[in-house]
């Protein structure tokens, strides 16, 4: 199955070498570029595209706000968005993730890693980093103004539900979760399915967040 891939970023170099790259994978093809957010909205809705690779700061509408209507729009709920950052202490990182993003990538990523992160994301799987990464994440969703971006909470999980979340939260896979619990990977696949589905995530990254803010992962414990 081909991976159909947008390209938003206003550098034209920048978007030219990642369609190269792109290209250049036998899964993967590039149905469109945009220079402005506003242009990577209208073409998702026109591309069919399965994910977008996303700058945060693009002129006329950044990469958050682009992100947060892709997300918000019933027709396009299929579609991933991986953000692109210059730096991975970025704090537009947690924002972008509140906005539907469903993982980051910073731009000196090596090209054989950021054609896996494509292919992980677009798995349904969401692509946070242990470690330094995740302790901004914690810090950044621990203060004042920080929100749940989901409808539910953990309280409304059964306690197995409650344990994968645990670990959905500190960055692992459906076969890692089902090694961790003596599941199998579908099994493990089906309980994140059922935890969305109860807290009205809309993917895996949301679910980290909620993780982390009702305090079922902690920096300490990455």
């Amino acid at each position: 199955m081909t991976i159909r891939v947008l390209l938003a970023d206003d550098q034209t170099l920048v978007r030219a070498a990642f369609a190269m790259l792109v290209e250049s994978a036998g899964d993967m093809e590039v149905v469109g570029e945009a220079g402005t957010g506003r242009e990577a909205v209208e073409l998702a809705r026109g591309a069919r595209a399965d994910l977008i690779v996303m700058d945060i700061r693009m002129p006329d509408l950044d990469g958050i706000e682009a992100t947060r209507l892709i997300a918000a729009d019933p027709d396009l709920a299929g579609v991933k968005v991986l953000v692109l950052t210059t730096y991975d202490t970025d704090e537009n990182i947690v924002e972008a993730l509140r906005a539907g993003a469903s993982g980051f990538l910073v731009k000196d990523t090596r090209p054989a890693e950021m054609l896996e992160a494509i292919r992980t994301v677009a798995a349904g799987e969401s692509l946070l980093s242990p470690g330094p990464t995740a302790r901004l994440i914690a810090r950044l969703l621990s203060s004042p103004t920080a929100t749940t971006p989901v409808a539910g909470g953990p309280e409304c999980l059964s306690e197995r539900e409650r344990e994968v979340l645990t670990l959905v939260g500190r960055g692992l896979n459906n076969a890692e979760i089902g090694e961790a619990l003596g599941l199998s990977p579908l099994t493990a696949k089906t309980h994140v399915s059922r935890i969305m589905g109860k807290l009205g995530a809309r993917d895996r990254a949301q679910l980290v967040i909620v993780a982390y803010e009702s305090g079922m992962v902690t920096p300490g414990g990455v």
